[in-house]
């Protein structure tokens, strides 16, 4: 046992560890106890998924409550998930049994007597969701001074989940908003998976405080890991296709349904899919059906259906998820996790990577990917892109722990129209002056939303009723503004889905975005239903049980790839490294890959001619830069290039122009344009709604945050005078 931290914890939590028969302690709970206890700088506890983070957090905070008690609640955790806050909270109260230490779960599933409860006791740990903490200080600011009055620390789990999402500025909104009003500045604590550069997320943990942030664990972990990659072609001939897709199948049934073990997808469809078609293996074969699935459209009961049988079953037991089961909710120890389609990010995977092995040490994954036939473009018929992508984000994490930094939106326009409408809601009435000394402070829009902006958005708001000047000068929320602040959904700052609820006589079986008719049989939870009634009003579809093979369509994108993916997919292609795990397949289409890459041009041209003037650009590079490169393009110069059409194939596009190659080429190599200007990548009559709040946005500051928001002006700049600079000079010539 590591005595000099265990012997500085409270008895109560050497009590627990003892009742755990643990022999040691983690070197990242050493790291962390150190961390919080000897010095006042808030901390990042970074580590793998189920590696004791939320111990090495708690004990060493609990222990500095417990010598010198607050007079309110004294921890407030922030969590991304109810599942993950009631998962947690009976990990808490296990630990704090003995304690008299009470620990209250606080979202919107939790009944208002528990509520009532922990505003009359006013002690211990708060466990809330950033909706839940919106509500509590824009409707009700007396109840959280009460409960945060002498708040000591402040908890955020799965920081790096909220991190370059709306949410996450959300988040750190209401800390400044929550510190304002009760007079202090609590410690926060965030925990992580284990990053590469930890810079960016100790600036995001600590802005708007007075103190510094230091990160522990970094370090701590090293898992040894066991990689298998296999690659399936479904071929254009319909009868060839059917037999190498049911191999791909049998791939995923024959690895998986032996074992405790989680699926993972990149979509909700693709999660219904495959566990209807593991579930007809099973029947086919005579053996049992130990499929889930686990999805945000999967009704919540029966999501921890799924979560109790991996967590409680001692047999096979197998789930499909997508991002829900990424997030640390315990589910026991995994044998191995197997991947269907290549992964978008770095981080994804090493969140995938980290759910098994939790005890070992051992992680074992899988990916196994579909390359399917497209007539389109001979570039996607002959190279297994997700195959390539796969290995590109393996070797990354193998050769350098490589893992996305994050973005913050410089130009968060729509969660600035939300902030001010709570705030507004929470105060009353302000002066103008006021409202802006309330809200641009804040840390997602100090020194990057300007003055001129904030008063644009205002005088918006104003003309549209979101909010209204009185007589004496003063604003408060306007009609359309108390309309908007009136209903739930207004607490979160992610897009709402216009949902169905399908509802069997079990129960709510989950939702969908779009309404089957009358009759209608499709899969959803894994099981098959049919439709015997819609409530429009009540958008309720209600069904029974029935056979089909008919899955649901749902609204959603595929990932962003990052430049450095690109250019290391670039690199597999090139290189003749045999990796060592890659199957047979997989090996078979990566070198036929290589062959066909070399012989086209593919590695030493960015250029790649077609017929007449048309032809293939292969700038290696991210999604958002692609995409930017496609928008300039077709529009800023689609008039002084003469472009005809851009077709975006994920990972290069195909540019029909007027013009001859050769001169559009030298027209690129002078490109000189301003980067600041909206009207390079929107037509002037187009005003991209993106964030959930944008009908409080003025058409001009839209366009702003679409082109800060989601372009990268100058990078595809860059890349186009590149791509002309090197046109006709092959890679590697001087």
């Amino acid at each position: 046992m590591s005595q000099t931290a265990f012997e500085r914890y409270a008895p109560f939590i050497q009590e627990y560890i003892y009742r755990k028969q643990w022999t040691d302690l983690r070197q990242v709970q050493v790291e962390a106890c150190q961390a919080i206890m000897d010095t006042d700088r808030h901390v990042i506890i970074a580590s793998g998924t189920a590696s004791g983070k939320t111990e090495a957090a708690f004990f060493p905070i609990l222990t500095l409550l417990s010598q010198n008690p607050p007079d309110s609640v004294g921890i407030l955790y922030i969590g991304p998930l109810k599942a993950l806050i009631n998962d947690q909270f009976e990990r808490l109260n296990e630990l704090l049994n003995d304690s008299g230490i009470p620990v209250w779960p606080w979202h919107g599933d939790i009944s208002q007597s528990v509520k009532k409860k922990a505003l009359k006791v006013c002690q211990g740990i708060v466990q809330i969701t950033p909706e839940s903490l919106e509500a509590l200080l824009m409707s009700h600011a007396g109840d959280a001074y009460r409960l945060f009055s002498d708040l000591r620390f402040i908890v955020i789990d799965e920081l790096h989940a909220l991190m370059g999402a709306d949410r996450g500025l959300q988040v750190m909104c209401l800390i400044a908003r929550l510190e304002r009003l009760i007079g202090r500045s609590p410690r926060r604590i965030g925990l992580s998976a284990t990053l590469n550069d930890y810079r960016p997320v100790m600036t995001f943990l600590a802005a708007g405080s007075n103190r510094g942030a230091m990160a522990v664990g970094i370090q701590s972990q090293r898992r040894t890991v066991s990689l298998c990659v296999e690659n399936y072609r479904a071929s254009e001939d319909a009868d060839q296709a059917s037999d190498e897709m049911q191999a791909f199948y049998n791939f995923i049934y024959d690895n998986t349904h032996r074992n405790k073990c989680l699926l993972f997808t990149n979509s909700r469809g693709s999660a219904e899919e495959i566990v209807a078609k593991m579930k007809s293996i099973a029947k086919a074969r005579q053996e049992p059906d130990v499929f889930f699935v686990h999805h945000g459209s999967v009704s919540a009961a029966l999501r921890q259906e799924a979560e109790h049988a991996l967590r409680d079953r001692t047999g096979p037991t197998v789930a499909a998820a997508t991002l829900t089961l990424e997030l640390g909710i315990d589910i026991g120890d995994l044998d191995c996790t197997l991947q269907a389609g290549a992964p978008y990010s770095c981080a994804s995977f090493v969140q995938r990577l980290g759910r098994s092995g939790r005890r070992t040490g051992k992680s074992r994954m899988m990916f196994v990917n579909l390359q399917r036939a497209s007539g389109d473009s001979p570039f996607d018929t002959m190279i297994p892109w997700g195959l390539i992508r796969s290995i590109a984000i393996i070797q990354l994490y193998l050769e350098e722990r490589w893992v996305e930094p994050f973005i913050q939106k410089p130009k968060p326009f729509s969660l600035l129209a939300h902030q001010t409408l709570s705030v507004l809601m929470a105060s009353g009435e302000l002066s103008p002056a006021e409202l802006a000394r309330s809200v641009l402070p804040l840390p997602p829009f100090k020194d990057t939303v300007t003055t001129d902006e904030y008063r644009a958005l205002l005088r918006y708001m104003l003309q549209e009723e979101y909010i209204q000047r009185m007589e004496d000068g003063g604003i408060i929320v306007g009609l359309k503004g108390e309309r908007l602040t009136n209903h739930y959904t207004f607490y979160a700052v992610f897009q709402d889905e216009n949902t169905y609820h399908v509802i069997a006589k079990e129960g709510e079986v989950g939702t969908l975005t779009t309404c089957p008719a009358i009759g209608e049989v499709f899969v959803l939870a894994g099981r098959t239903w049919k439709v015997t009634s819609v409530d429009e009003s009540g958008q309720s579809i209600y069904v029974v049980r029935a056979p089909s093979n008919k899955i649901p369509s749902w609204y959603g994108s595929a990932g962003d790839i990052h430049p450095k993916i690109a250019q290391r997919m670039r690199q597999v292609l090139g290189e003749d490294t045999v990796y060592p795990y890659l199957q047979s397949h997989a090996k078979e289409a990566l070198e036929k890959a290589r062959q066909y890459a070399a012989s086209n041009g593919l590695l030493s041209n960015m250029v790649i001619r077609d017929k007449g003037s048309s032809f293939y650009l292969f700038p290696w590079t991210g999604t958002r830069e692609l995409k930017t490169i496609s928008k300039l393009l077709s529009v800023g110069l689609k008039e002084s290039l003469e472009v005809q059409a851009v077709t975006d194939h994920r990972n290069y596009l195909y540019i029909s122009s007027a013009l001859d190659t050769d001169v559009l080429m030298e027209n690129l190599c002078d490109l000189n344009l301003r980067t600041d200007d909206p009207e390079l990548i929107l037509p002037l009559d187009h005003v991209p709604r993106m964030d959930k709040y944008d009908s409080m946005v003025p058409e001009a500051l839209l366009r702003t945050a679409y082109l800060y928001n989601q372009m990268d002006v100058p990078a595809a700049l860059s890349i186009l005078r590149q791509v002309g600079n090197d046109y006709g000079t092959p890679a590697g010539s001087s």
